[in-house]
């Protein structure tokens, strides 16, 4: 996606320059919205996910694509897909949305939604029939969402936080006919 602008936000792929960026950008959205869930040493145990080193890695591998939205230069959102890794037999060419998250500010603004259409977009664009993902089964806010894309349980699966492990469901999005919420 080349850089677009939209009610103040800007959307564009991130690349390995935007590493320590995306690594900051991934542990804030992901202990904001889910943090107070975690004992601190099962979080900074997941956090090491988010290492400059982990986003420098996929930023450069072309598998991977990573749409980064930004408010007047500051970091708001992002989306990362790349090839599937979830526990799912995939029932034809298929791309994982591996995250998808919004600075609480930008909820409710329409940026998920752009997000989703890029990330539908790129899912097409790489010959995927099928975007899947995961969601925490407590995360309705999410969960709403992702319905009203069309996305379709497919399984549960647990997710590791550290020591701890949360109930996901994994997710399906036909590309056929897919639109965004």
């Amino acid at each position: 996606m080349s850089a677009i602008t939209d009610k103040s936000i800007t959307y564009r792929n991130a690349g390995p320059d935007d590493a320590a960026l995306m690594s900051q950008l991934g542990a804030r959205t992901f202990t904001e919205t889910f943090g107070h869930l975690y004992r601190p040493e099962d979080l900074a145990a997941f956090l090491l996910t988010h290492s400059e080193e982990c986003w420098r890695a996929e930023l450069s591998d072309p598998a991977f694509v990573v749409c980064l939205a930004e408010a007047e230069g500051e970091p708001a959102a992002y989306a990362k897909l790349g090839p599937p890794s979830l526990p799912f037999e995939p029932r034809g060419p298929s791309i994982e949305l591996r995250q998808f998250y919004l600075l609480k500010p930008w909820h409710g603004t329409g940026v998920a939604g752009a997000l989703m259409d890029w990330a539908i977009a790129q899912a097409r664009a790489r010959g995927a029939e099928d975007l899947y993902l995961s969601v925490f089964t407590d995360n309705l806010r999410a969960r709403r969402f992702y319905a009203r894309c069309g996305f379709e349980f497919v399984a549960e699966y647990a997710f590791i936080v550290g020591n701890h492990a949360d109930e996901d469901h994994i997710l399906r999005l036909s590309l056929e006919n897919a639109h965004a919420g």
